[in-house]
């Protein structure tokens, strides 16, 4: 019976969860300090640090198929041809024309933008700026938004 109590006493203590304070202050050199230990007369302010959170691994696995998947739809949704439209004649013609011109602006988005990596002045710059504000704004009402 001795034994029986004494290995509960025993995987009591080695169960409980152990504390450690984490401790702050500041000492008269203005350094800021950290330690397990408080630092005796000097103010001190005791941390509260809270557990890690954890996800479980299949929630994690489960929300990535999820995001793979509405990715995969978004793909099949911009690569399909005309998006709706029938290829045929003046249509098609429209799409290859349509097809060309975003691909000529995103040419010169690619000019611009590496026209502003390489260093400008300050009327250059904003010239350069405005061009690149005007072009993504022709490229979104005709290509992306179509």
């Amino acid at each position: 019976m001795p034994w029986i109590l004494a290995i509960f006493v025993v995987i009591g203590c080695f169960s409980s969860p152990l504390y450690a304070g984490v401790y702050t202050w500041i000492d008269p050199n203005g350094v800021a300090h950290f330690s397990d230990y408080p630092p005796g007369k000097l103010p001190h302010q005791e941390l509260v640090i809270s557990p890690p959170l954890t996800v479980p691994m299949s929630e994690n696995l489960r929300q990535g198929r999820r995001v793979s998947g509405i990715r995969d739809d978004v793909r099949g949704l911009l690569s399909t041809p005309g998006r709706g439209v029938r290829e045929g004649g003046a249509k098609e013609k429209a799409l290859v024309q349509r097809k060309k011109a975003c691909d000529t602006y995103r040419k010169k988005l690619d000019r611009i933008q590496s026209k502003l990596r390489a260093g400008y002045g300050n009327d250059k710059g904003n010239t350069l700026r405005r061009q690149r504000r005007e072009t993504s704004q022709k490229l979104s009402r005709e290509c992306l938004l179509q």
